[in-house]
């Protein structure tokens, strides 16, 4: 039920997303098409023909940044799943191991696989036989594991508040270039090319809005999905060292007897029974 409510979650996200860009696309072209239903006038630029005509450092480095981004959205969708964060198996075979008392076997499975369960239990296991020491090592693999998860997804929430940023640094300085413009022509030039330098200019922001929507949205998703993953892998690494902890509190036990038996121990009395009224 969880994949299940999982995977239709991503097929929302994917379409809102594609909804998005194809919306934009729309908007852009709809210039295009309307520009056709006035007969005699000059066919005004669309929304991308004028980044393409006008590509300048701003651009670039958006258009950079839009690649990166694409990628880490990709990369931590296929990720960040159950089936790879903690795979079925993986665990399965863990349980067996733990079963059958193959540690020695269970310390060099754990200690090769690069699951989220065999990396919290591997310090554990290093700890043995303390319970205590075990259990902090694992608590420790754990929070570890999460910073690392949530640092490789941050980077989606940097390229998202840069987009904005980027876009607005584009529009003042398009806007200083058209104001400069003006100026050199002392007040005299064309509003039209006026009026083209502002739009060109608002490109930018466009594009800066068109960077930080998919990357601030993926992330937001993708940070609920670590969360939700590290907290049952925590639950499974938990459940899975409680099930050494009878194993090594047996010989503790047996030790406990031996000293007790030993020549000189002081044993404790034992209290008397209840005398039975006649």
């Amino acid at each position: 039920m969880r994949r299940f409510a999982l995977s239709k979650f991503r097929f929302v996200l994917v379409a809102l997303v594609s909804g998005v860009m194809l919306a934009m696309s729309t908007m852009a072209f709809a210039q295009d098409h309307g520009a056709d239903a006035a007969a005699g006038e000059e066919k005004p630029l669309g929304v991308f023909q004028l980044i393409i005509g006008h590509v300048d450092g701003v651009t670039i480095t958006v258009a950079l940044l839009s690649v990166i981004g694409l990628t880490l959205i990709i990369q931590g969708f296929i990720k960040n799943r159950a089936s790879v964060f903690m795979p079925e198996e993986t665990t399965n075979q863990i349980r067996e191991m733990i079963s059958q008392r193959k540690f020695k076997e269970l310390i060099e499975f754990t200690e090769n696989d690069p699951s989220f369960i065999s990396r919290a239990l591997n310090p554990a296991l290093k700890r043995a036989p303390s319970f205590s020491s075990m259990k902090e090592a694992m608590e420790t693999a754990i929070g570890e594991q999460t910073a690392e998860q949530f640092r490789k997804i941050e980077f989606l929430n940097i390229i998202g508040n840069m987009g904005p940023l980027l876009g607005l640094l584009g529009t003042v300085l398009g806007m200083i270039a058209a104001f400069s413009a003006m100026q050199a022509a002392k007040g005299q030039a064309d509003p039209s090319k006026l009026a083209g330098g502002i739009s060109t200019a608002l490109c930018h922001t466009f594009l800066g809005l068109f960077l930080a929507v998919p990357c601030l949205a993926a992330f937001g998703i993708l940070r609920t999905i670590v969360d939700r993953l590290t907290v049952r892998g925590a639950l499974v690494a938990e459940e899975l060292l409680l099930m050494i902890k009878p194993a090594e509190a047996k010989p503790a036990a047996g030790a406990a007897v031996k000293s007790s038996s030993a020549p000189g121990a002081v044993r404790k009395a034992p209290s008397p029974a209840p005398i039975a009224q006649p």
